[in-house]
């Protein structure tokens, strides 16, 4: 198993992505800390089918603070941290010309400020470790080829693929390792309808969470 005991902090895994990315970590030996907004869902008790333990940590990933409660509770449940997936997200479909303010602070702050106080609360419990570690956010496609609806959205996700390229940097001395996963379009909660709205590359071909889950290697 790739990932045999280790121990796996996954943001927004109740569904989607997320809980895929929550499942193959828990079918390839990892105990699990799961996060969202609004609670697990039933994602712990399939990992536990799995053979395998899983906690729930509730929280806005926003919250400067809920990075820090995150790591805690997996090192109050396993000991330690070996893994980060930052995978929480939002995207609000709208217009460019009358986005509201909220929904561009909103968007920015879930998804690249979070991302960042994850990251770093992770980094932290990892350098005290002192045995290194694998940070992995989700990026889009969408930071790179935009979106006529996500004018708020795509430059979080351009964003976060730099913040993984500067904390490559920053952490690689201490053996912490942080890659960026450019997604492409998935069928998930957060893509429903999009296929009416002005969007991406037409060359794009979507699937299935799990599908996606399969080809991340951590």
């Amino acid at each position: 198993m790739l990932l045999e005991d280790k121990v796996v902090i996954i943001t927004g895994a109740s569904r989607g992505i997320g809980r895929a990315v929550a499942l193959g970590c828990a079918r390839e030996g990892a105990n699990v800390v799961v996060n969202d907004l609004s609670g697990p869902g039933a994602v712990v008790e399939e990992i536990r089918a799995l053979g395998r333990r899983a906690v729930p940590a509730e929280g806005d990933v926003a919250d400067p603070e809920t990075g820090k409660r995150i790591v805690a509770v997996a090192v109050d449940a396993f000991g330690t941290l070996d893994v980060l997936v930052s995978n929480a997200g939002i995207c609000p479909f709208h217009t460019f010309l009358d986005m509201p303010a909220e929904i561009m602070r909103r968007t920015n702050e879930v998804n690249y400020y979070g991302t960042f106080y994850v990251a770093q609360a992770a980094a932290k419990q990892m350098l005290t470790q002192g045995k290194g570690g694998a940070i992995v956010a989700m990026s889009s496609i969408s930071a790179l080829v935009g979106g006529g609806m996500q004018t708020h959205y795509t430059p979080t996700k351009a964003a976060i693929h730099s913040l993984m390229q500067s904390c490559a940097i920053a952490l690689g001395p201490h053996g912490i390792r942080c890659n960026s996963v450019l997604v492409g379009t998935v069928r998930t909660d957060i893509n429903k309808g999009t296929s009416r709205t002005p969007r991406r590359s037409p060359t794009l071909t979507s699937g299935s969470p799990s599908a996606g889950s399969g080809s991340l290697r951590i």
